[in-house]
């Protein structure tokens, strides 16, 4: 067989899956099946409780549900709460969320020192880790590249299989500690290796925080401004958790629950993170800024920018999806709280690095785009900025590459993912096994010389 039979033999193979695969979507409502594990609503179908977080984004009023300004709770603390707090005294919030977040309560100063020390302790990866692993086939997909590594470290790992507790607890705190690590040295390589460009490869510092880590493994100079490392800070607090039914946490559930070990967990999570449609959505909305850049004549002018929000709606423009990346949220309908707080953070950052020129168009962006949308489309309930909308615009201005935008989410997101993996092994009697309905049709079988 040649390489010309082969991909033609794909071919017709893959029309017959498209043709013979296809489900009628009646059959649906018919089954009273709930299409992504929701219902007609949007709202999530219940699976599961959960201690570690909690979204609200409706109130019940006379009996009924109505849409509120979305709230967002890590262990029964107010996110706002928890970020005004690290904000008024000046301080990096990271590690004291992570314990949080693992442990059920915040730490005092004693508890938040011995808890630093430990992720500072662990920032050290296996000898000769980074030249025979992380620079081996480097590729663009860094989260590709992530779930690689995690996968590896569990050949270093004498109890990989353990599952107990305190192991368990041992290899996520090693875990949330190396992940910058992975990811920055993931990228040093690719860029060397695919773009020809000089690699760098530096330590980190035991007495620095998470987020100033990252922009000291990231840069060549390894300098960072104190606006640039506290901001980055709070983007990892933001998006440490997000409630047990998002995609990357669902499966971090439903795969612990089977019993295997933790460096699977992490990397089916990753795999999970990756896809577009979660992790991955901040780069479109940077790529979709861009495209606006370049078809848009005048920014500051509502109508051009308005007839160019029209033909995303209208599958016109960037990349004929229909869709206005940065808005709207599967839980969120009013606000997203996340959004609400980057909002004014992004400001100050926008004016520190000569900006805010780009900061007015995402601001103008994010009061048209729901009036558009609500114009062109039936939606069931209200659209606002999510996260992801002023995420990317962050990094960008951080000088993270693209490449790196969703592996620092997975930087922040794997405490989370941590947590319900602790919560799911404490709490499991049963491996999650939800039921489909089969709707295929009993054939009758005949010999191979009869077909």
């Amino acid at each position: 067989m040649n390489q010309k039979e082969f991909f033609r033999n794909v071919d017709e193979w893959s029309d017959i899956c498209l043709n013979d695969e296809r489900i009628d979507l009646e059959a649906y409502d018919r089954y009273e099946v709930k299409r992504g594990l929701r219902d007609k609503s949007g709202s999530g179908v219940v699976a599961g409780l959960t201690k570690v977080s909690k979204i609200l984004s409706n109130k019940i009023v006379d009996g009924e549900k109505v849409p509120c300004e979305g709230q967002l709770f890590y262990r029964g603390y107010n996110i706002h709460d928890l970020v005004n707090g690290v904000v008024r005294e000046s301080r990096f919030g990271f590690e004291e969320i992570a314990y949080l977040l693992l442990f059920g309560d915040l730490p005092d100063k004693d508890q938040l020192e011995r808890f630093t020390r430990t992720l500072g302790y662990s920032r050290t990866l296996p000898t000769n880790f980074v030249r025979d692993v992380v620079m081996k086939a480097p590729s663009q997909d860094m989260m590709s590249c992530l779930a690689r590594s995690i996968l590896t470290l569990a050949s270093y790992d004498d109890k990989a299989s353990d599952i107990s507790v305190p192991n368990v607890l041992r290899q996520s705190l090693m875990l949330i500690s190396v992940m910058p690590m992975l990811a920055v040295y993931g990228y040093h390589s690719f860029n060397h290796y695919e773009r020809g460009e000089s690699m760098y490869i530096h330590r980190p510092d035991e007495k620095l925080s998470t987020a100033e880590n990252i922009l000291r493994l990231l840069r060549p100079d390894m300098k960072y401004s104190k606006v640039e490392a506290h901001v980055l800070d709070l983007a990892l607090i933001l998006h440490m958790e997000h409630g047990g039914g998002n995609n990357s946490t669902f499966t971090t559930h439903v795969v612990t629950s089977s019993g295997t070990d933790t460096y699977s967990v992490v990397a089916a999570a990753l795999a999970s993170l990756k896809g577009p449609k979660h992790g991955g959505a901040n780069i479109k909305v940077v790529e979709m800024m861009e495209d606006l850049r370049k078809e848009v004549r005048d920014w500051k002018n509502e109508e051009e920018v308005e007839n160019y929000l029209r033909k995303l709606l209208h599958k016109e423009a960037f990349d004929k999806k229909g869709l206005i990346y940065g808005m709207g949220h599967a839980v969120y309908s009013k606000s997203d709280p996340r959004a609400e707080i980057f909002k004014g953070f992004v400001k100050q950052l926008s004016e520190e690095k000569g900006r805010l020129e780009d900061f007015n168009l995402y601001s103008m962006i994010e009061r048209l785009a729901p009036q558009v949308i609500a114009d062109e489309r039936k939606i069931y309930k209200g659209v606002s900025a999510n996260v992801d909308f002023y995420s990317g615009f962050v990094y960008s201005m951080l000088d993270i590459p693209n490449e790196l935008f969703t592996p620092i989410f997975a930087i922040a997101r794997i405490v989370g993912w941590s947590a319900h993996r602790i919560e799911e092994l404490i709490n499991m009697d049963k491996i999650i096994r939800p039921a489909y309905i089969s709707v295929m049709q009993e054939e009758e079988y005949k010999s191979l010389g009869d077909r």
